[in-house]
């Protein structure tokens, strides 16, 4: 494969360092992309039923439309202008730039928090406009855009009555104030805040995080060189939200590679857009590449004979990869085998061109990693935080530069050391200016200029950097004994049987856990043994059920000490969603909010 040969890493590596000096402001990206690239088909979105390409000069040009359109509405530097959409669109990125490049800065919000946190948010911020991308976010904002200090709503859908974010074009269509946005742009330094990203939180109120310019070119600039796609040459399908950093991050990353950008219209989807856009690379959190697997694993069980046969030869092959051949050559002629007959299939599955997929926000299994990195389409896991812009570290193609188990290593000009009690501080300038208004809680994670993670582990070899636990999540048993949640549920939720777990047990004599099992499966596996499920009720207290989840839960047990095994669960009764407040917008679990909605449920298992 192309990013393989160690003389295009090094020419990889010349080109970093020579773009280094030409970029300090996120809006220096598209500027860099119409000189180096000039792309055709910078982004694109589908409208109608129909995908539609701006051009990196048609990206310029309505950037400094909105620009224009801005300064007439009398937008100031360091005015607020939040974002609300529910879509990763075309418009997202061309009003950012429109916005950032006059000194004023971008506040995303996540679509699908309520309202309360809508009037939070905006009223924190102190936002003067906001645009948003449809009819279902503007009827929740108009509920409380009276108790914030709103001028103004734009909606990017046409939306009959409303303002519409084209009104912004039209204002800025006159280029006589064209010499005011060059003034501007010029009087914005890499030091200056560009964005406010509100931490969705797994709890307490969202912290508003503080990223100037520098944090976010630095990130971009010291991540590019681990990018294993032809610059100027790839595309690549975008669908997790774009106010969370990590997406964001990536899309600037896009673009100052020359990567083209296309929007999948929704989760729902992604299978669709990903045969019609046929992408090279897509980023996605460990929950999608799970149910991507488990939608491949449950056609293969549906195959007879020796479809069937072959189908798990290949899959258990797969699960015993190892990178850069260290199997030996007769696993990897065996591979080519099972790449052929089998996994070639999995990969037309998904467009047919993805060689790259990039995992943040949550660990991942191991065994994801193996078994797409068998069928050819690598995992590349990452980590990083809000607060560090995000990337601190990650896997990639280069140098031996994959170390299944581990984050990968730790990206140039960015240090990190592990604290006496294991928590990973790090520093660098893609550490964040600060919590909004907020400096006791910004000193509560500063010491000096490492900032410190909250999550727990260790320096491998290499520079490679291995997450062992959120340390908040640490607990300790009645008899004084630490659990760690994180490793018993990523062992537990290899089960096809468990969409989701949370252990609980702090304080407690044992272990326990919380289920949300995977309807989808267990409704297949019902059929398969004659069981017949009148409602969700009965399908949770089914005792067969209960007994086959007990046979999962005794089998994951096993890898673990006595101690952190566990000795009783319950079957939660909802679906875990974003929506309900089980999770965060980038699928992580609430955990206090999940305790508080099943402490029926969690009185139960102890008071036995």
């Amino acid at each position: 494969m192309q990013f393989e040969n160690p003389i295009y890493f090094h020419i990889l590596v010349a080109s970093h360092l020579e773009r280094m000096k030409e970029i300090t402001r996120i809006f220096d990206f598209p500027q860099y992309q119409l000189e180096k690239f000039n792309l055709d088909k910078a982004f694109t979105s589908k409208y109608n039923g129909k995908w539609v390409s701006i051009s990196s000069r048609e990206y310029i040009d309505q950037a400094n439309q909105v620009s224009r359109g801005l300064l007439r509405l009398g937008v100031k530097a360091n005015d607020k202008i939040a974002v609300i959409s529910t879509t990763n669109r075309t418009e997202w990125n061309v009003l950012d730039i429109g916005v950032l490049q006059i000194g004023a800065q971008n506040v995303p919000i996540y679509p699908t928090i309520s309202k309360e946190e809508y009037e939070y948010v905006l009223n924190h911020s102190e936002a003067t406009y906001c645009f948003v991308s449809d009819d279902t976010i503007l009827e929740k904002l108009n509920q409380i855009k009276g108790n914030t200090k709103l001028k103004e709503v734009y909606t990017f859908n046409e939306i009959e009555g409303e303002k519409n974010w084209k009104d912004v074009l039209d204002l800025g269509e006159d280029l006589a104030n064209q010499k005011e946005v060059e003034e501007r742009k010029n009087t914005v330094k890499p030091e200056d805040l560009a964005t406010l990203i509100y931490t969705s939180g797994t709890t307490g109120t969202p912290k508003g995080v503080m990223l100037s310019h520098n944090n976010l070119v630095s990130n971009v600039i010291d991540s590019s060189s681990r990018v294993p796609m032809e610059h100027g040459k790839s595309s690549a399908l975008s669908f997790l939200p774009v106010c969370h950093v990590f997406e964001r991050m990536i899309l600037y990353l896009y673009q100052y590679c020359g990567i083209e950008i296309y929007f999948a219209e929704s989760i729902e989807t992604i299978s669709d857009n990903l045969k019609e856009v046929k992408p090279s690379i897509m980023t996605a959190v460990p929950r999608l590449y799970e149910k991507v697997y488990d939608k491949i694993i449950a056609k293969g069980t549906d195959l007879k004979g020796i479809k069937k046969m072959l189908f798990f030869w290949a899959v258990n092959l797969g699960l015993k990869y190892e990178p850069y051949g260290k199997n030996g050559r007769w696993y990897e002629y065996k591979l080519k085998v099972a790449r052929k007959l089998i996994f070639s299939k999995w990969k037309e599955g998904l467009g047919g061109n993805l060689n790259t997929l990039v995992s943040g926000s949550a660990a991942l299994q191991p065994r994801l990693i193996r078994i797409f990195s068998a069928a050819e389409m690598p995992i590349l896991e990452g980590y990083g935080l809000t607060e560090t812009s995000p990337v601190i570290s990650v896997n990639c193609p280069f140098n031996m530069g994959i170390k299944i188990g581990t984050v990968g290593r730790i990206i140039d000009n960015v240090d990190v050391k592990i604290a006496d009690d294991g928590e990973i501080l790090v520093k660098g300038p893609n550490v964040m200016m600060g919590y909004y208004k907020d400096p006791e809680r910004t000193s509560q994670v500063m010491t000096g200029d490492y900032f410190h993670t909250g999550d727990i582990g260790e320096l491998c070899d290499d520079n490679f950097l291995k997450i062992t636990d959120r340390k908040k999540d640490m607990f300790k048993t009645s008899g004084g004994k630490y659990v760690v949640p994180a490793l018993l549920e990523n062992q537990f939720k290899q089960s096809r049987f468990i969409e989701q777990i949370m252990v609980i047990g702090e304080g407690q004599k044992m272990p326990a856990a919380l289920i949300q099992i995977n309807y989808e499966f267990v409704e297949e596996w019902a059929r398969r043994h004659d069981i017949t499920f009148t409602s969700k009720e009965d399908t949770i207290s089914n005792p067969i059920l209960i007994e086959r989840i007990q046979e999962e839960i005794d089998e994951a047990n096993t890898n673990f000490g006595k101690w952190e095994q566990i000795k009783r669960f319950e079957i939660t009764p909802d679906v875990w969603t974003i929506d309900d407040g089980h999770l965060t917008p980038t699928m992580k679990m609430k955990r206090r909010a999940i305790k508080e909605k099943y402490k029926g449920l969690i009185e139960k298992i102890y008071s036995n």
